[in-house]
């Protein structure tokens, strides 16, 4: 570490983890519940993909905006608005009974909100971990994977003793509500952030960064996030649907594969410092096809919640990698190479809901077990961009080892 950590610092790195948790509370609250949500508002496929397709659309928007106000403001108040807001609107989907128009406008909002959230907690994540002087970004998404499991459980308890969908989105809007507003003012306050590049400098730095080594890395990121936001967006629906698994079993497919995505992240450094990236990321995609094959083959819901596991084993590993990987292009060490690769996330979920959304109305039997083989068939270009991951260092700034991921 560069500089003493003194007690203020410790308040703020609580409160970053306290974010990330909040955040993956109320995430998977939500779309573990996809299925039920579709029955109460009797949503055809067609019309449940396109909602789900505008979460990430409106995501961007919202990630977008709230980096414009960072600069004015700083990260924490958009943090300390956004995130109860993300859990009221949690709260308000669950009121809408079968009422359509509203809960269009509720998910819009969501999406909106969750934007804002993910780019202003990823900003205190940064500040803590700038701070600190030594990777923590990896520790604060555990927090938000080990707080999915919770809201995973939670919706497979509330479905088993058949709690009504408003009560049961209301006790974890409360829960993140409250977690937020409590922590909220431990949060780095602008000036405590540091001052960020001009725009000046990051064009200057952008044109320094080359592409092509980005471009490799962030077509293995979108595959994974394609796959992730399958699992995430459908998975519960396929348990439910095509492997008749009862509402309280739907949940467990995501619980799986988060409680895999910890294990796995919790070795995963030390794998790439013994082994070598290039190593870890074709092990990593393997054990995801193995995965995702699983899922499409599996002939019910037991085998397909430890098929989403073992997905989560793999797939979780490439993320962090990439990242990791497009530090070492940067000769600026100014974040513009993990700037870069991070649209691959956006492009990847957007794809990810967009394809299986497509897909899964073809057939009332097999529709999501025909569009899980997509995302099963595209982790194939994991192997062929694994070399890619071990780029050599750009001379200058590169910094080896930041690396994060919401995957």
């Amino acid at each position: 570490m560069g500089q003493s950590i003194t007690a203020r610092d410790r308040r703020a790195r609580s409160a970053a983890y306290a974010a990330f948790a909040v955040q993956g509370l109320c995430f998977a609250s939500l779309v573990t519940q996809i299925p039920r949500i579709q029955k109460a508002h009797h949503l055809g496929d067609g019309t449940l993909s396109l909602v789900l397709l505008t979460v990430p659309l409106v995501a961007g928007v919202g990630s977008v905006v709230s980096g414009a106000l960072f600069q004015r403001i700083g990260s924490a108040p958009v943090l300390r608005a956004a995130q109860p807001a993300v859990a009221l609107t949690i709260a308000v989907i669950g009121l809408t009974g079968d009422h359509d128009l509203p809960l269009y406008a509720a998910v819009a909002l969501f999406g909106l909100f969750v934007g804002a959230v993910d780019a202003s907690m990823n900003a205190q994540g940064v500040a803590v971990e700038r701070r600190y002087g030594v990777s923590l970004i990896t520790g604060c998404y555990a927090v938000w994977s080990l707080a999915g499991i919770l809201g995973g459980l939670w919706s497979s308890l509330s479905n088993r003793v058949d709690l009504p969908l408003g009560t049961a989105f209301a006790v974890a809007a409360v829960a993140g509500a409250a977690a937020s507003l409590a922590t909220g003012p431990r949060l780095y306050g602008r000036e405590e952030e540091g001052c960020g590049p001009s725009a000046r400098e990051l064009r200057a730095a952008g044109r320094r960064v080359p592409w092509r080594p980005i471009l490799v890395v962030g077509a293995a990121m979108a595959v994974a996030y394609l796959a992730d936001a399958a699992i995430s967006s459908y998975g519960a629906k396929y348990l439910d649907d095509e492997l008749s698994g009862s509402d309280w079993v739907a949940p467990l497919g995501y619980v799986g594969y988060q409680v895999a995505m910890v294990a796995s992240r919790a070795v995963a450094d030390l794998a790439v410092r013994r082994s070598g990236p290039v190593r870890v990321v074709r092990l990593g995609g393997a054990v995801g096809l193995a995965g995702m094959a699983g899922v499409v083959a599996a002939p019910n819901a037991a085998l397909a919640i430890a098929a989403f596991a073992v997905a989560g084993l793999g797939l979780s590993v490439i993320a962090p990698v990439a990242f990791s990987a497009a530090g070492r292009v940067d000769p600026t060490g100014l974040g513009v190479a993990v700037a870069r690769v991070n649209i691959f996330n956006y492009v990847g979920f957007v794809l990810g809901a967009a394809v299986v959304g497509a897909i899964a109305p073809v057939s009332a039997e097999h529709g999501l077990r025909m569009a899980f083989a997509v995302p099963a068939a595209l982790v194939l270009v994991v192997f062929v961009t694994a070399r890619g991951f071990d780029p050599a260092p750009a001379g200058g700034g590169a910094r080896p080892g930041a690396a994060t991921a919401d995957l």
